[in-house]
C-alpha cells in the first residue's frame, strides 16, 4: 500500500469537491476546499517528499470557459515535478503526447474509452498505440446502482452499462499500466471508505490500483489495508490537512 497524492483542478483552482456534485452546466461543484496556492506548489511539495504516481485531474470539460485556465494549472504542476505525476481529464490520442511531453509519467483516461455506455475497444487500442500500455492509466471510477458498481464517465456524471468486477478488470488490465478508481458516492464526503468496493479490488491483483473516496481517519486507512490486503494504493483528498482536513500529511506518510 502506497500513498498517492492528488491535485484536483476545477475552474482554474486547486480544489477538493464533493464528487457526486460535479456538473458541467455552469461549471458547478460543491466545494470542500479551495487552495490559495497554485498546482505547482503542491507538485513541488510532493517532489520534495519523493512521493510519486499521484494524479493531476482537470475537472472542467473542454468546452468550459475555465478549461484553458485549468489546463494551464495542470501543465505547471507537471513541469514542477517531471515524471512524478499522472495527468487526467479530457485525454485523447490527439493530445496525450502533450501531457507526456510536459512531464506526466502517465495519462489517465475514462470518457474516451467508454462510448455510448460501453467499452470502445477501437478507441482503447488507438490510445494504447499512441501512449503505450506502460504510460496509460484507466480510470474506472464507479457508483453503486442496483446492487453493482457501474463505471461512470464525463466527470462522473454519466453511468455506463459496464459493471466493475473481476472480469472487467481482467479484460482491461492488458491495455494499461494501472487503474485509478474513485468511489464516487463517497468521494469528497469524508464519511468512510466504500468497503464493498475495496473488498472487490483487494481480491484482484494483476496490476496496481489506486483507490480514492471517503478516507477521513487513520482508522479508515487501517480498514483499507485490511480489506485491500495491503495491495490497494490510496489517495486522500478533503481529509488531508493540505486541503483543510484533520489528517496530517506527515503522519499519513509515516503511517503508510
Amino acid at each position: 500500500m502506497e500513498f498517492r497524492p492528488c491535485i484536483d483542478i476545477h475552474n482554474g483552482r486547486v480544489k477538493q469537491i464533493v464528487g457526486s456534485s460535479l456538473k458541467d452546466a455552469e461549471d458547478e461543484a460543491a466545494e470542500n476546499f479551495v487552495a490559495g496556492q497554485d498546482a505547482a506548489y503542491y507538485a513541488r511539495l510532493y517532489r520534495k517528499n519523493k512521493i510519486k504516481n499521484g494524479h493531476v485531474i482537470m475537472l472542467n470539460h473542454r468546452q468550459s470557459d475555465y478549461y484553458e485556465a485549468t489546463r494551464a494549472q495542470a501543465m505547471k504542476a507537471l513541469g514542477a515535478y517531471p515524471g512524478g505525476l499522472q495527468a487526467g481529464g479530457g485525454i485523447t490520442p490527439e493530445n496525450a503526447a502533450q501531457y507526456l511531453d510536459a512531464g506526466a509519467s502517465h495519462v489517465i483516461v475514462t470518457s474516451y474509452v467508454f462510448r455510448d455506455g460501453r467499452i470502445d475497444f477501437a478507441n482503447l487500442r488507438k490510445l494504447v498505440s499512441e501512449t503505450g500500455k506502460e504510460k496509460l492509466v484507466l480510470d474506472l471510477s464507479c457508483r453503486m446502482k442496483n446492487g453493482s458498481y457501474y463505471i461512470v464517465t464525463d466527470r462522473w456524471q454519466k453511468y455506463t452499462d459496464v459493471i466493475l468486477n473481476h472480469g472487467t478488470l481482467d479484460e482491461l488490465s492488458s491495455y494499461c499500466d494501472e487503474f485509478l478508481i474513485h468511489a464516487v458516492d463517497v468521494e469528497g464526503k469524508a464519511g468512510g471508505i466504500e468497503e464493498g468496493l475495496v473488498e472487490l479490488l483487494g481480491a484482484w491483483s494483476r496490476i496496481p490500483i489506486t483507490y480514492a473516496g471517503g478516507v477521513h481517519s487513520f482508522e479508515d486507512l487501517t480498514k483499507l489495508k485490511e480489506l485491500g490486503h495491503d495491495k490497494i494504493h490510496v489517495t486522500i483528498g478533503s481529509a488531508l490537512d493540505l486541503f483543510g482536513g484533520p489528517m496530517k500529511f506527515e503522519e499519513v506518510l509515516s503511517y503508510i
